[in-house]
């Protein structure tokens, strides 16, 4: 019995093969994002046409539980009653206006309570416009050029960023992405994961010309690498020692580990933060913000110009509003680590059992499996992970009714909703993946 029935007047739909079919005619690689892709897993991608809770529902009426929520956004399950209320609200004055709108007011006062390092916000679309702001701003407060980021981090598209990045770039084979000029990529400083010696080392070959170090506290761009004990401290006074500035991108833990992101499980304050996901509730939404002194040099008050028409968006807001006080209400976290490392040990028993090799990292509600015996700490033990034996397991999952990111390199997701059965049923399809290898 089917779960939906709904109506697509404008949209024609046949099935996922004849839907991605037309698409390669007219979007370049079927995809509107690389990383929606399945080359790295060979076949190809579903169309989905309809998400409630955990669960997805194709073209083609398969029911799937979802682990990529959206990348990340859909901490409370895909339409969400809540969320859909707040939206409808919203459209009930206007899609766009060009203008402030009281729900900026709000959503920055939310997140500057939320996020104590955030003393201002500036709303933007996208995590990538976040980022490549933030990076703008601490060039224009420190007057230097050069940045530091990390292997395997990815901090959205703009050239500055994306040298050595992760996500899809990385599991499609370019790191380094064509088009970005040499002289840009020379500002860009590129230094392995969990290794103050490093960093140390950067700064002291760059004396007086870092602007920034920009990272994720966690990764989840190359799979999902946690910092290890002291790094980000580290980080911090290096940073402090240099007068570079320290930008913690938490465009995908932010508000998904806790409340207050990694920065408040680690009691690490970053000068500037960027943000996203969760904060659109499923809807384009970024914003980056810090210290009132940097955030001030901002136009209009300062020289560092930023900007977007669609910057704030009422209805993008109105959901984010709504999934962040309803964090708030019901402080998920330690409910969906117990989910998380339900799911690793069910993984982590079988494959040894089966005598496969494996890496479960897993922080509250991200995970990833990686098959290798290398502890995996950064971007070059991340490679170890054996990828065709995982599109085998992706394969396994999806045959069974569950979706995982078609990438050995990305993170997964889980959200308030998979509690109960979707859970045990996802535990029971990763234990048949792995016993079938």
């Amino acid at each position: 019995m089917k779960v939906y029935s709904l109506r697509f007047p404008i949209v024609d739909m046949h099935t996922s093969d004849s839907l991605f079919a037309r698409a390669l005619q007219v979007i370049p690689g079927g995809v509107n994002s690389p990383v929606r892709a399945f080359r790295s897993v060979g076949g190809t991608p579903f169309y989905v046409k309809a998400a409630r809770g955990a669960t997805l529902v194709t073209a083609d009426d398969r029911e799937l539980i979802d682990f990529v929520c959206t990348w990340g956004p859909a901490i409370h399950g895909h339409n969400h009653p809540r969320l859909k209320a707040a939206i409808a609200t919203a459209l009930e004055s206007g899609t766009s206006f060009g203008t402030p709108n009281p729900y900026e007011v709000e959503m920055a006062e939310l997140i500057t309570r939320l996020v104590p390092s955030i003393k201002k916000v500036r709303m933007t679309s996208s995590g990538t416009e976040a980022t490549m702001s933030a990076i703008r701003l601490a060039r224009g407060f420190t007057k230097r050029d050069k940045i530091i980021k990390f292997s395997g981090c990815y901090h959205g598209h703009s050239d500055s960023l994306l040298i050595k990045a992760g996500s899809g770039a990385l599991t499609h084979g370019h790191p380094d992405s064509a088009g970005i000029p040499a002289s840009f990529a020379r500002e860009t400083v590129v230094l392995p994961f969990n290794d103050p010696a490093a960093l140390a080392a950067a700064f002291a070959a760059n004396p007086g010309q870092i602007a920034c170090v920009i990272l994720e506290p966690h990764i989840g761009n190359v799979g999902f690498i946690l910092a290890e004990p002291g790094y980000l401290a580290a980080v911090r006074q290096l940073c402090t020692q240099d007068g570079a500035l320290l930008i913690f991108d938490e465009v995908m833990t932010g508000f998904r580990l806790s409340l207050g992101g990694v920065q408040q499980l680690e009691f690490i304050t970053p000068d500037l933060t960027t943000l996203g996901k969760i904060i659109g509730g499923g809807l384009p939404v970024g914003a980056f913000g810090g210290r009132a002194d940097i955030m001030d040099l901002l136009a209009p008050l300062g020289p560092v110009y930023q900007a977007g028409t669609l910057s704030g968006n009422p209805l993008a807001l109105a959901a984010g509003i709504a999934s962040l006080r309803l964090l708030e209400e019901l402080n998920p976290y330690a409910r969906l680590d117990a989910l998380g490392r339900q799911l690793r040990e069910a993984v982590l028993s079988t494959a040894r059992a089966k005598g496969i090799p494996v890496q479960v990292p897993q922080l509250g509600s991200m995970f990833c499996v990686f098959f290798t015996a290398t502890p995996v700490r950064d971007y070059d033990t991340a490679l170890t992970s054996d990828a065709k034996l995982f599109a085998t397991f992706f394969h396994g999952c999806l045959n069974r009714g569950v979706y995982l990111p078609p990438s050995a390199y990305e993170a997964y997701f889980l959200s308030t909703a998979h509690e109960g059965p979707a859970i045990d049923r996802a535990c029971e399809v990763m234990t048949e993946a792995i016993q079938a290898l």
